[in-house]
């Protein structure tokens, strides 16, 4: 039976599909669907990248992450934030300017623009698969929230949280998706900044939370560690830094939003905002992890923190609005990763390899099937598989390894051939998967498998500059991009 929970989401889910489908009234071309016509400003930017980037990771799990680490869960989102500032100012303007310049509409589109096919092929493929997994991990991450507050099986909530997502999406787009995350991103902070004040009254006061954690951990340098920001060790923090600063310079999802910007202005104020905000709202969850620690210090699954803390520290009312921010901040990355997927699997891999000579109109209805494509099978594989959490950071793990330094070298050398991009991506991912396979995950001293992945890309490509010295020329007859050629 429908309670009030499962009945302000149906509500909140109708809602955001009418809205993705009023702004997919503008929306003539392929060049408006996948890069939103090079028309959105800084506000929007902001919007849409800080809406994407606060999903199953940031939320549910950095607050598992602060149930166990207390406030170095930081981290996690605070590394994706020192990427994204590092996007704004250094990567993010000089991949629009290529962009605007020569209609490149994907990540992909670059590498095959600076390196040719090959290179944008194998990136094209590892990336389709990875990120397959990560939205059915978001649509997870949904279900489960669903379950612990309003009993819904699984399958419904992945089914619901799909649904939404396809319809608003497949209609519009980038620039459907710009105009949705503005709203969903308000319902997200709202909520969970809320969520903190009354939380923490709940308990007592900060002053009875620090005492309530003493209790729980029987130890007072333990109890201190947990409001320390080095207290999940340097090790750790090391390994998050790896795995999010790369990756959140060069994720495919946010590069695609920064080529939908208006200027190179617009991408320097609208992605750095962003980063703003993630560092702001990296406390949030830890804390929130916090407050469930110290109320119910026994839970089997940490990662079930901010749900249970919902139902328990919250008024009803409150728990209502909070679910629907955290359903907003799953449903926002959702979004995100469905149009990459969308995008990659029409421009990357059918325009590219297929149908070059495709009309825009032809694309654009491409790009749509392709969204519902993705987004079935996401449904479906979220449905048959256990939590995937864990695949975020495998995914984003392997993305650093993959693209960090072929897309580093091909924006500030002219002197890094195809060859030399291509054996970097492999021999990164093989390092990796190797450290990890050799060390159950943990890599050797202070450094982790991605961090050797990533110094393995880097020797390899200083050694094809030393042995195989050469100069590229860009491929401007590539068939990626917004345009028929």
């Amino acid at each position: 039976m429908m309670n009030l929970y499962s009945a302000s989401l149906l509500f909140y889910s109708i809602f955001l599909m009418a809205l993705g489908l009023f702004i997919s009234r503008r929306v003539k071309n392929s060049s408006d669907f996948l890069v939103a016509g090079r028309s959105l400003g800084a506000g929007r930017i902001f919007a849409t990248l800080l809406a994407a980037n606060i999903g199953a990771g940031s939320t549910v799990g950095a607050a598992g992450l602060g149930y166990r680490f207390g406030l170095s869960a930081w981290w996690w989102v605070g590394s994706a934030s020192i990427g994204t500032f590092l996007l704004s100012q250094c990567l993010g303007p000089r991949l629009w300017v290529v962009a605007k310049k020569h209609n490149l509409a994907t990540l992909p589109d670059f590498l095959e623009f600076r390196y040719g096919k090959s290179v944008k092929a194998l990136i094209a493929v590892i990336f389709w698969f990875g990120a397959l997994a990560i939205l059915a991990a978001q649509l997870i991450a949904i279900s489960w929230i669903l379950n612990t507050v309003a009993g819904t099986p699984k399958w419904e909530g992945c089914v619901l949280g799909g649904v939404a997502a396809i319809v608003y999406c497949t209609a519009g787009g980038l620039m459907s998706t710009a105009f949705v995350n503005m709203f969903e991103l308000a319902v997200t902070m709202s909520g969970l900044l809320l969520a903190i004040p009354f939380a923490i009254h709940r308990l007592g006061g900060w002053t009875n939370l620090n005492a309530l954690i003493l209790v729980q951990k029987h130890n007072v340098v333990a109890a201190h560690s947990m409001f320390s920001m080095m207290g999940a060790g340097p090790k750790q923090i090391l390994v998050w830094l790896t795995i999010l600063v790369p990756s959140f310079m060069i994720s495919p999802g946010l590069v695609q939003k920064v080529y939908g910007a208006r200027d190179v202005k617009s991408v320097r104020l609208g992605v750095g905002l962003n980063s703003l905000g993630q560092a702001i709202f990296a406390f949030v969850p830890p804390i929130l992890g916090l407050c469930a620690f110290a109320a119910i210090p026994h839970l089997a699954n940490p990662e079930l923190a901010l749900p249970e803390a919902m139902k328990i520290l919250l008024p009803k009312w409150l728990g209502v609005w909070t679910l629907a921010s955290i359903f907003s901040a799953e449903l926002s990355a959702t979004d995100a990763i469905l149009f990459m997927l969308s995008t990659s699997l029409a421009v990357d891999l059918y325009k590219t390899f297929l149908n070059p000579r495709i009309s825009q109109k032809h694309l654009l209805v491409a790009s749509r099937a392709a969204s519902v494509c993705a987004g079935v099978l996401g449904i479906l594989l979220a449905t048959v598989l256990p939590s995937i959490i864990a695949a975020v950071s495998i995914f984003y793990g392997l993305l650093a390894v993959s693209l960090f330094v072929p897309v580093i070298a091909g924006l500030y050398s002219r002197r890094v051939l195809s060859i030399a991009a291509l054996s970097s991506i492999i021999g990164a991912v093989v390092a990796t998967l190797g450290t990890i396979r050799l060390t159950q995950g943990h890599g050797f001293w202070l450094f982790s498998p991605q961090a050797i992945g990533i110094a393995t890309a880097t020797l390899i490509m200083i050694a094809f500059r030393i042995f195989w010295p050469g100069h590229a020329t860009d491929n401007l007859s590539f068939a990626g991009g917004t345009d028929t050629k």
